[in-house]
């Protein structure tokens, strides 16, 4: 299938490892123009250097989520080159904490990070999209918006917060032809899901191999999923063949959630 996505021009953050890299990748495969955007260009130049030839291009871009000058200056600068096509909103997950124990700066922080500064981004970047009527938002958050995941209070509730946003936000830009989805991973193996495991089996005082076994044991599919599987998932509601699909929050869990 023609995914009709050679020489669109993409921006995904958290691009150095994980989700984000798994989508640049996938991404730049198809032929796409890919800004790739993290705070470790070493780590996106690596994965970068190992695309095949037809690639799209991957200029790296050193961004920290939190500094929203350089937010501000990223936006200008892919605006004056005539914006993006494709937005992938993917930042960090907090720390660990309960609901009854995370403080107010800690919501208050990472909401900034996590939440205030890709809508800002997206706003910024929105016009361009809209005036060429084609345009693709798409936003990492997690499984945890459908089935809340025990100590991540911290995820659970700002993540549900970007929710409300992009389901918003799709009403108000359908008809120019701009699709906004979110994306739901369950348990993806990357470096992430690696840390919450580990900071599970300290808890537990349990082997980190027993932890992810039991885990993966409640899946359905008895397994993590593959990184590149999550990023196929990405890739096409990116493309042109996703055309009618906006306002939506798409599951890659393997099953995991238990609500329909």
């Amino acid at each position: 299938m023609d995914l009709g996505l050679k020489n669109k021009r993409a921006l995904v953050l958290g691009a150095s490892r994980g989700l984000g890299a798994a989508i640049a990748e996938g991404l730049a495969r198809e032929g796409v123009n890919v800004t790739a955007a993290a705070r470790n260009r070493d780590a996106i130049a690596a994965w970068a250097g190992k695309l095949p030839e037809g690639a799209g291009t991957v200029t790296v871009e050193p961004l920290d989520l939190s500094d929203l000058a350089a937010i501000d200056a990223l936006a200008d600068r892919l605006l004056a080159e005539g914006g993006v096509d494709i937005l992938v909103n993917n930042t960090g997950g907090p720390p660990p904490s309960t609901a009854v124990d995370a403080k107010r700066g800690d919501w208050l922080g990472n909401f900034e990070t996590m939440a205030a500064n890709i809508f800002h981004l997206t706003q910024r970047l929105l016009p361009a999209m809209r005036e060429r009527k084609w345009g693709r938002v798409l936003t990492v958050t997690s499984s945890g918006v459908e089935q809340p995941i025990p100590v991540l209070a911290l995820s659970n509730g700002i993540r549900s917060a970007i929710v409300g946003w992009s389901k918003t936000l799709s009403s108000e830009v359908a008809r120019d032809g701009v699709t906004v989805n979110i994306l739901m991973p369950g348990r993806i193996h990357t470096q992430r899901v690696v840390e919450l495991d580990t900071a599970a089996a300290q808890r537990a005082g349990k082997p980190v191999e027993d932890v992810s076994a039991a885990a993966a044991e409640a899946i359905p599919m008895g397994r993590y999923g593959d990184p590149e599987e999550f990023a196929n998932v990405a890739v096409f509601l990116a493309s042109e063949r996703a055309s009618y699909v906006t306002g939506a929050k798409i599951r890659i869990d393997g099953g995991a959630t238990r609500s329909v």
